[in-house]
């Protein structure tokens, strides 16, 4: 697998939505608040320490979701972009955690909503914004229409240096016939990061397989029991984005209160993943 500038790691900041605290949720909705909230307490940290907390344990690409930014004005954005400068990290990804493209009632009032991120995504040096493919069930109706509106996202994002990028995930993307056939009709102007652990075992192996082709990005994220990481699951997944030829970042997704340390079940995954790009040539040779 090739050897990427600035590793093959990333952190989402959901992996450490505890540690960060405050959440903002800026919604297309004009009727929702984006006033600051608490559903996972107080925090420790604020996100503009992030990019050197990374740095300091070896990752060198950083994923934000919209609602840990506190600040959406110029000003926050260029010291948060400047703090990623200076640590060597990479913004590989702003999540954008809101809207629906594939709404019958919504959807336009929600894409013009998504572009209006598009500069935000600029400002912060992102490579990518990743949008909400859809909601709503996948009939044929609601698939084009997402990727109608998808499309026309995708060309208010031409000249930015902000690539447009879905996710399998929610109802209007449940399994890789979906998938394929809206990056299908997008025909290259959106791309995939392809999520780990948004489908359900043992469909979705095969499915991952399926899709991870498509992929620029991966949410590498672990499924944990009560004995802590499913090693086999997890392996698994890895198995099938190599079989299907993946060469991209693993952003690493930490979501389980198995560990009291957020970093700990972020290192610990990485530490696997690791250990599984270690094996590969021997998975070659056999």
């Amino acid at each position: 697998m090739q050897v990427l500038q600035n590793g093959r790691f990333a952190v989402s900041t959901w992996s450490l939505h505890w540690l960060l605290g405050t959440v903002y949720a800026y919604s297309a909705d004009p009727g929702k608040s984006a006033a600051p909230k608490q559903p996972y307490g107080p925090g420790g940290a604020a996100l503009i320490d992030m990019p050197a907390a990374l740095a300091a344990r070896g990752i060198h690409r950083l994923e934000v979701c919209s609602f840990h930014l506190p600040s959406l004005d110029a000003a926050y954005l260029s010291e948060l972009s400047d703090a990623m400068a200076s640590s060597n990290v990479l913004f590989q990804t702003l999540l954008v955690e809101d809207g629906d493209p594939s709404d019958p009632e919504t959807a336009e009032r929600d894409v013009r909503w998504m572009a209006e991120w598009i500069d935000i995504a600029a400002a912060l040096g992102a490579q990518r914004m990743r949008v909400i493919a859809g909601k709503q069930k996948p009939v044929q109706e609601n698939l084009a229409r997402a990727a109608r509106n998808l499309g026309w996202l995708a060309e208010k994002a031409e000249g930015s240096n902000v690539r447009v990028v879905v996710e399998n995930w929610f109802d209007l993307l449940p399994s890789p016939v979906e998938v394929n056939w809206l990056l299908d009709r997008l025909n290259g102007r959106v791309g995939l990061n392809g999520d780990l652990g948004n489908w359900a075992a043992p469909a979705k192996y095969e499915g991952l397989a399926d899709i991870m082709g498509w992929a620029e990005i991966c949410h590498a994220k672990a499924d944990y029991g009560t004995g802590g990481l499913d090693a086999d699951d997890y392996r698994k997944c890895l198995e099938m984005c190599e079989k299907a030829g993946y060469a991209g970042p693993f952003t690493l997704i930490y979501d389980s209160p198995f560990f009291a340390d957020e970093w700990d079940g972020i290192l610990l995954q990485k530490q696997f993943i690791e250990g599984f790009l270690r094996e590969a040539p021997a998975r070659s040779i056999a």
